[in-house]
């Protein structure tokens, strides 16, 4: 039983990456949950099974087999496609780049998943398939492909800088901070991998900061709160201090209240939210100085570099 039980913890971890792409409706999530459901039930494993995962994930396991039968059926062929299978996966590769440049992902997947089943051994397309999986937010498949083209051709540097930028999306800043400097061994002069490097390198320090962890609170999530970035972009407390007597006044029927009075309660509350947003950043600038100008550092760099990268 042991076997089966490790085959469906690899399977329900595969479900639950499915789960976390962001790629489902909510029927489609709820669907795959309750199969998650049934598997546990059945082969009584849980999440916390840890000891039954196995090296590679299912989806890596699953190509390895698909490189061994096409061998078998070619014997002697190192699995070269016939010539006219690498014209129409050109073609294919081709179409999949116009889908990422129109930004239809989806397309582009399964136009790339169509010339590796025609080429299994080129690992641009593999690539390729990679950089737009991670835009439909499917970081572990991004990085099963990388890993493909990488096993494929070893020198080919912009595998090892998509590996990073899935990485880093990942949260996995040490792994992403590795490809990147790999892809530099190989492309030295590349300001891309530089760029991204030192975001990962940055995103490392920030959520390892003995300061964050002294104030007793969770850097992820607050740095990645919209309304945190908000406050922190603007921190004019002084004019949200008066916009906000003023609405009191108004709220409370003063002397410069309007014909609405109370009806601009719902705009008292948004000041509010802004200027005690805002007194609490002033109270960390005067505890902890560093802390602001390192969450002001981390939202100037919440974007990627590469996002316009072309596809080979």
């Amino acid at each position: 039983m042991a076997v089966e039980k490790r085959l469906a913890f690899s399977i329900v971890q595969f479900l639950r990456d499915q789960t976390h792409c962001g790629a489902l409706n909510s029927d489609e999530q709820e669907s795959l949950e309750v199969a998650i459901q049934c598997l546990e039930t059945t082969f009584k494993i849980s999440s916390s099974d840890c000891h039954l995962a196995v090296p590679q994930p299912l989806t890596e396991i699953f190509l390895n087999s698909l490189l061994k039968v096409r061998a078998c059926t070619h014997p002697g062929t190192n699995t070269s496609p016939m010539p006219g299978d690498i014209e129409r996966a050109e073609q294919l590769k081709n179409e999949g780049n116009n889908h990422m440049k129109e930004e239809n992902y989806r397309c582009a997947v399964e136009c790339y998943t169509k010339a590796i089943d025609l080429d299994l051994r080129n690992a641009v397309y593999y690539c390729n398939r990679a950089a737009a999986h991670s835009k439909l937010g499917n970081y572990t498949e991004a990085t099963c492909d990388c890993e493909r083209a990488i096993g494929i051709d070893p020198t080919y540097s912009k595998a090892y800088g998509r590996m990073g930028l899935a990485l880093t999306a990942m949260n996995k800043y040490p792994e992403a901070i590795s490809y990147f400097k790999k892809a530099l061994v190989l492309d030295p002069e590349n300001d891309t991998y530089k760029s991204n490097l030192k975001i990962a390198e940055q995103k490392h320090k920030e959520a390892t900061s003995p300061i964050a962890a002294g104030l007793g609170f969770d850097m992820a999530s607050l740095i990645n709160n919209p309304a945190f970035i908000s406050m922190v972009r603007v921190p004019k407390i002084c004019r949200a201090h008066r916009n906000m007597s003023g609405m009191m006044s108004n709220a409370v029927g003063g002397p410069a209240a309007g014909v609405g009075g109370l009806s601009d309660i719902s705009s008292l509350i948004e000041h509010t939210s802004t200027f005690l947003g805002q007194q609490f950043a002033q109270q960390i600038q005067q505890q902890n100085p560093e802390l602001i100008e390192q969450l002001r550092n981390h939202i100037r760099s919440r974007s990627f570099s590469g996002s316009a990268e072309e596809h080979s």
